[in-house]
Formats: structure tokens, C-alpha cells, sequence
């Protein structure tokens, strides 16, 4: 991964996974919710189920069930934005009427989640509450963390980051 400005001043990367260079940020994405990535690989292959999107993991008494989302963070002085692929729980009957409308673009709703992923920069990001809102044409759901929530995470949420600290992110998690 390296960075380097051009004379339009705008941010170049490698990509890791692709091995070409993007000017465009790429979105800081997870693969996983942060339940299933530290679960055994036994315990991956017994309990639960991943795809792109949705993600199940059968407890002895529960079942656990996640969604892909996207989050988007403001970055402070530019017009820049630093995306994010993150995961969401949801209860039963939300993951339900999601999954069943996952194909359907005139679906319009919104779920109470809570976000289940973890963000390196700060600590203990699982279980910050979410709101979830499905957006048209198919896209992942965007979800907003709740504001009244004391935590970094949400603070920087709404009130942004030093282009710095996006950068940096972006380094940390695109490296091989």
C-alpha cells in the first residue's frame, strides 16, 4: 500500500487485493461479523453460515443473525468521505423481512440494530445501536449510529475525521 499526491492533489492507492491503483478511496470493508471471525474454524464450519451479505450463527439457545450494511464518515475540512462495509445483528424478524425482501428494490423500511463489527481505532465498537435503513435499487442497508450513544466511534460519527485518520485507516486495513 503506499500513497502519494498527484498535482490535482487527489489521493492514490494500490490495492492489495487487485494490485492496481485506485485514485477513488476504496471502502474499509469487513468480511465478517465480528461473532463469526472469532469463532474456531471448527466452530465456523458446525454453527453458522457467511455470505456476502448475511450471516447466521446457531448458539445452543440463540441464533445469531447479521446483515452487510455500509456507513458512511464524514471527513473533516475535505469533501471527501471514508465508506465503510460493516455488519449489523438483528433480531429475528427484521434478518427475516430483510432476507425476504433482499431482491426486491421497492422495498422501503428501516430496523433497530446493533453494529458487530470491530474498528481497529477504537474500543469495543460491537453492540453500538443502529439504525438500519434499506435504500432503493438493491443497495447495502446505510445505517446511523445512535447519536444520544457515548462512544468515540459515534462521536466521530457525527462530527467527522482528519483526513489524516481516514488515510490511515485505509493503510492499515488494505494491507495484505
Amino acid at each position: 500500500m503506499f500513497w502519494k499526491k498527484n498535482k490535482i492533489k487527489s489521493t492514490v492507492y494500490k490495492c492489495s487485493e487487485c494490485g492496481k491503483v485506485h485514485s477513488a478511496w476504496p471502502a474499509l470493508t469487513f468480511t465478517s461479523p465480528y461473532n463469526y471471525h472469532i469463532l474456531s474454524e471448527v466452530e465456523k464450519f458446525e454453527m453458522a453460515t457467511l455470505d456476502s451479505d448475511f450471516c447466521e450463527i446457531h448458539q445452543r439457545d440463540r441464533v445469531d443473525r447479521f446483515i452487510r450494511v455500509s456507513l458512511t464518515q464524514k471527513i473533516i475540512d475535505t469533501c471527501d468521505k471514508l465508506e465503510y462495509g460493516l455488519w449489523v445483528s438483528l433480531s429475528e424478524k427484521s434478518f427475516l423481512d430483510y432476507k425476504e425482501n433482499f431482491n426486491n428494490p421497492n422495498h422501503y423500511t428501516g430496523y433497530f440494530g446493533w453494529l458487530s463489527s470491530h474498528i481497529e481505532e477504537y474500543e469495543n465498537t460491537s453492540l453500538i445501536p443502529c439504525d438500519v435503513y434499506i435504500k432503493s435499487g438493491n443497495h447495502r442497508p446505510e445505517i446511523f449510529p445512535h447519536q444520544d450513544f457515548d462512544h468515540p466511534f459515534v462521536r466521530d460519527y457525527y462530527n467527522g475525521i482528519s483526513e489524516k485518520d481516514a488515510k490511515n485507516r485505509i493503510c492499515k486495513l488494505q494491507k495484505p
